[in-house]
């Protein structure tokens, strides 16, 4: 497993697979959220049952933290090592001529957004931990008991405008990430060439209207609060 890991196809391969699981799952939490913006019933039932499955928080939630941390970690582990091995330095290089400013830029984009899923840890995640396994409180209810928080919660977060700034600023961030991201994912796991034009359409479309999807529901409990 070491040399796998010690190999320049190997290490590719391992970020492309953990590139594919957080794929997954942003299309996941955007499912839940959007349901926030149809019916707020649905989506607190919704994140209650996500939030209290022994298999969601016990199971998947720890293999979902691994990931992030996986895939940020290789990420920066491959920029490293493809910047050493560039041993010949020439006077003039226009990479503009032979890559994509999203492609030059990964490392760029990848650690904006680390700061920004730190921001959305503070603000969510860390929160329901404390609730619920510190303080011990699994009810998933307002402090006044009548219905649950979820919905209250995700909506009050919204209604600075800074942190709206700064969640769509966020999401551009990852947009332009996952324009050579995802494409690239499938590239490293030898995509046959004939479906690559089909990959790279599906891909922009992902890469645009996942995270647009992200910004209107900010927007929408912004203005709707």
């Amino acid at each position: 497993m070491s040399g796998f890991f010690n190999s320049s196809i190997g290490r590719k391969y391992a970020m492309a697979l953990s590139a594919f699981f957080l794929m997954f799952f942003i299309v996941q939490h955007f499912a839940i959220n959007l349901l926030s913006v149809f019916s707020p019933d649905v989506f607190n039932e919704t994140s209650h049952f996500m939030g209290t499955n022994p298999l969601v928080q016990y199971g998947l939630q720890p293999v979902l933290l691994f990931g992030v941390v996986f895939h940020f970690v290789m990420g920066f582990i491959l920029e490293i090592r493809n910047r050493n091995a560039r041993a010949v330095k020439y006077a003039q290089n226009n990479g503009a001529a032979n890559s994509t400013w999203m492609s030059r830029n990964m490392i760029w984009s990848g650690g904006f957004i680390l700061v920004f899923l730190v921001i959305h840890f503070l603000d969510f995640w860390f929160p329901e931990i404390n609730t619920k396994f510190i303080q011990g409180d699994m009810s998933g209810l307002l402090a006044n008991g009548e219905g649950y928080r979820y919905y209250e919660e995700l909506t009050h977060k919204f209604v600075p405008i800074w942190r709206v700034a700064l969640y769509c600023v966020g999401f551009i961030f990852l947009s332009l990430h996952l324009l050579h991201g995802f494409s690239s994912a499938f590239q490293s796991v030898g995509a046959n060439n004939k479906y690559v034009k089909g990959l790279k359409g599906f891909g922009k479309a992902y890469a645009v209207l996942i995270p647009l999807g992200f910004i209107f529901i900010a927007l929408f409990h912004h203005f709707n609060h």
